[in-house]
This record gives structure tokens, sequence and C-alpha cells, in this order.
């Protein structure tokens, strides 16, 4: 890992972008600069925003079982980098490196629950007073849902929004926080890589950045 290096924090339409201030991330421990990411824009985000409501109606209309299969790759691909993950989240954020895999293992089961989810999402046939008529109760997705995340779950917290939210149909854009900007660079890589291999390029949307600009433009 060079430190040098400055990560692109933005991530919408199946690239990485940013050209917000500079994130310095440190290892607490010793308090050396690990790395360095270029935050989101105001502009930045409400691309982001744009990108999703271009790609919703897609999502949307992708039957509940394959939005399912997608986590599963989701999942597979957080198995395979489960030890270089969970090794950063230590190095960034201070956990004990068994609590950083455990946070990556915490994603991949929450991805296996939503699997089993995605294929029971049911409504109800209710009769009517009409003769001849029912009513049926059908789910709908909420929309776009924003993420939000603190530094001490970067990952599992992530998890358990994230893997629900595309199972039910939601476009996601994700915060994470300030002091975990690296994880967050990873992880959206690993998550969007896996959306792009099945033709979803803004389906989750990477906004690095502050509370004060980027938090609050998305609360």
């Amino acid at each position: 890992m060079d430190p040098q290096v400055v990560n692109k924090g933005v991530y919408r339409r199946g690239e990485w972008v940013g050209s917000g201030p500079i994130d310095r991330s440190y290892n607490p421990h010793n308090n050396e600069m690990i790395g360095q990411t270029h935050t989101a824009t105001l502009q930045q985000v409400n691309e982001c925003i744009e990108a999703m409501d271009e790609e919703r109606a897609r999502w949307v209309s992708t039957p509940g079982p394959v939005r399912g299969e997608i986590v599963r790759q989701i999942g597979d691909a957080l198995r395979a980098k489960k030890d270089a993950l969970g090794a950063l989240l230590s190095l960034e954020m201070g956990k004990i490196t068994s609590e950083g895999l455990g946070e990556v293992q915490d994603f991949i089961d929450i991805c296996d629950m939503a699997v089993g989810m995605s294929r029971t999402i049911d409504g109800k046939v209710l009769p009517s007073e009409r003769p001849g008529h029912f009513m049926i109760e059908q789910w709908n997705p909420l929309g776009t849902v924003a993420v939000i995340t603190a530094f001490n779950f970067p990952i599992a917290v992530t998890g358990w929004n994230l893997s629900l939210a595309l199972i039910c149909g939601d476009t996601v854009i994700w915060k994470g926080a300030q002091t975990t900007s690296l994880v967050s660079c990873a992880l959206g890589k690993i998550i969007t890589d896996v959306l792009k291999a099945n033709g979803f390029k803004s389906v989750l949307t990477v906004c690095c950045g502050d509370g004060v600009n980027v938090g609050n433009a998305l609360v």
C-alpha cells in the first residue's frame, strides 16, 4: 500500500471519480498515514443520485430471485477477498484482525440470508365486497436508500443495509466514515464489480466525504 497514492472516492456510472477535498487515512496504532482518498463534491453527490434514477426502473423490474442471485455473487466475492479486506479494516480502523475478519463474515452471512429472503417476499390476496372482485397486496421498493455508516462497523453495517435493500429492488447511495475511506473504496469496488458484471453500473453508488457537506446532502 502506497500512502502517496490518492484513491478516487466516488463511484457512479461504472467508474470511480472524485475531485473533492483529500481525506488522509491513518493507522490508529502508530498514527502513520496509510492512504489518501479524493472525496465527493456536492455536484458529484447529485451525479450519483441522477445515475441511480436512470437505472432504478430496470433494477425494480429485475425479478426478486435474480436480484438475490446477484447478492449471492457479492457474498462469494467477499469470501474471496475476506482476508485482505479484514486486514485493511484492522489497519485503518484499529480493530484486532479477528474482529476485522468477523465484520466481513457478517456481511457474507447477511448475503446468504438475503438470498433466501429474495424468494419469500410475498403479499396477500384479500376478499372484496364487490362481486367477482378480489384485492391484491403487493410490496414496492422504497426507491433510493441512503446508507451512512460509522467508523466502528464500516463493513458489517453496510452489509446489513445494502443486502436487504438490493433484494427489495432499492438503489443505494453509501457514505462511509471519513476515518475509514480506504475500507469504503475497497468494499465498494468488490460490490460494484459484481453489479457491473451483471449489467448494472449505478445500483450502488459510493460517496466518500465529510458529514457537513456530503452527509447533510444525503440526509
